[in-house]
C-alpha cells in the first residue's frame, strides 16, 4: 500500500539535514517539526483512499503519526524517512490488533455443540469460507454439521451439499424458498442428538439494505441463539464491505469477522477499515481456493503484507 512513500522518504533525510532551523542543540539532535510531515501525510492520506481506507481511520492514523512523530529527536543525520515509516507500522499495527479472538480455543472450551451462524452478501465467498472453517475444526478432532440455511439464492443448497460430500459432513437441509430458521433449528436438534460438536449454519447472502431478507436473519438469531456470528466480506469490496460489515453488526451484532480474497488484495484497506468500524477481531483470512488456505489472522502478518 505504502510503496509510494519510498521515494518521498528517502528524500527527507537530505532536506532535514540542509535545514539549519531544525537544529535545537549543539548535542547533534534535531527535532521533527509539523511542517515536514504536511507533505507526507497529504501523500500518505491520498494512497490510504486509494486503498479503501474509511475516512474516519485515515484520521486516526494521521493523528497517532503527528502524536509519535512531532517533536521527535533524531541524531543529525538520521533518516527521518525511516522514522515515519516505523511510526506508520506502530499505528497501523495498533489498529490491527485492538481486538483478538482465538476461534480454536473458543470452540474447544465452549459447551457443545457450539452454533455459529455465518452472515454477508452474494460474491463474498461466505460458503467456501464455511467449509475452510469446517476442514479446520475436522483437524481439531471435532464433529460438525452443516445447516443449508441459504434457501433463498438458486444453487446455495446444493453448493453447501457439495462441501459436504467433499469433506464427510452432514449437511441438514430443506426444499428451495423453505424456512431458513426452520433448517438452522433442525440442524442443531441433529446435533444435539447426535452428539456433534459444532453447527455450522450459511445464511442467504443478502444485501445489507434489503429489509425482509434482514429481519429473516434476525429470525434465525432468535430461534438457535448463535453463540457466535461471524461476518464474511469480502477484501476487494473496499468501502461496500465496511458499510455491509456495520449492518450486519447494527441488525443482529457480529462477533468475529472472516476476510476472503485476501490474496489477490495488494490494497489491505479491508483490514484495516472493518476491524475499525466494527471494532470486532478479525478470525481469520483466506488466502486462496483450497480449504487448507486459510488461516488464523495475524496483525503483524498484515502489516508486512502492507508495507512490502
Amino acid at each position: 500500500m505504502f510503496k509510494f512513500l519510498k521515494e518521498k522518504l528517502g528524500l527527507v533525510k537530505k532536506e532535514a539535514t540542509e535545514d539549519k532551523e531544525l537544529i535545537v542543540d549543539q548535542g547533534g539532535f534535531w527535532t521533527i517539526r509539523e511542517s515536514k510531515l504536511t507533505d507526507i501525510l497529504w501523500d500518505l492520506e491520498v494512497s490510504l483512499m486509494e486503498a479503501d481506507v474509511a475516512v474516519d481511520v485515515i484520521a486516526e492514523i494521521k493523528e497517532s503519526l503527528k502524536k509519535e512523530l512531532v517533536g521527535k529527536k533524531l541524531a543529525w543525520g538520521a533518516n527521518m524517512g525511516e522514522a515515519v515509516e516505523a511510526a506508520l507500522r506502530k499505528s497501523v499495527t495498533c489498529l490491527l490488533s485492538e481486538q483478538s479472538f482465538d476461534f480454536d480455543r473458543y470452540v474447544a472450551e465452549h459447551e457443545k455443540p457450539v452454533v455459529v451462524m455465518f452472515v454477508g452478501v452474494n460474491g463474498t465467498g461466505k460458503t467456501t469460507a464455511i467449509a475452510k472453517v469446517a476442514y479446520r475444526l475436522q483437524k481439531m478432532k471435532l464433529g460438525v454439521i452443516f445447516a443449508a440455511g441459504d434457501t433463498f439464492r438458486a444453487g446455495a443448497i446444493e453448493q453447501i451439499s457439495l462441501h459436504g460430500d467433499r469433506l464427510g459432513i452432514k449437511v441438514i437441509k430443506h426444499q428451495a424458498g423453505s424456512d431458513p430458521a426452520a433448517v438452522a433449528y433442525d440442524a442443531v436438534e441433529h446435533a444435539k442428538a447426535r452428539k456433534k460438536d459444532v453447527v455450522l449454519i450459511d445464511t442467504a447472502g443478502r444485501m445489507q439494505t434489503n429489509a425482509n431478507l434482514m429481519d429473516e436473519i434476525r429470525k434465525v438469531k432468535r430461534v438457535v441463539e448463535p453463540d457466535l456470528i461471524i461476518f464474511v466480506g469480502d477484501s476487494l469490496a473496499g468501502n461496500d464491505a465496511i458499510e455491509q460489515a456495520k449492518a450486519f453488526e447494527a441488525a443482529v451484532g457480529v462477533d468475529a469477522v472472516i476476510l476472503t480474497k485476501i490474496d489477490a488484495d495488494a490494497k489491505g484497506g479491508a483490514a484495516l477499515s472493518i476491524a475499525h468500524a466494527i471494532k470486532k477481531p478479525i478470525a481469520f483470512v483466506s488466502t486462496g481456493q483450497e480449504y487448507d488456505q486459510f488461516q488464523k489472522f495475524d496483525a503483524e502478518w498484515m502489516v508486512k503484507r502492507i508495507f512490502e
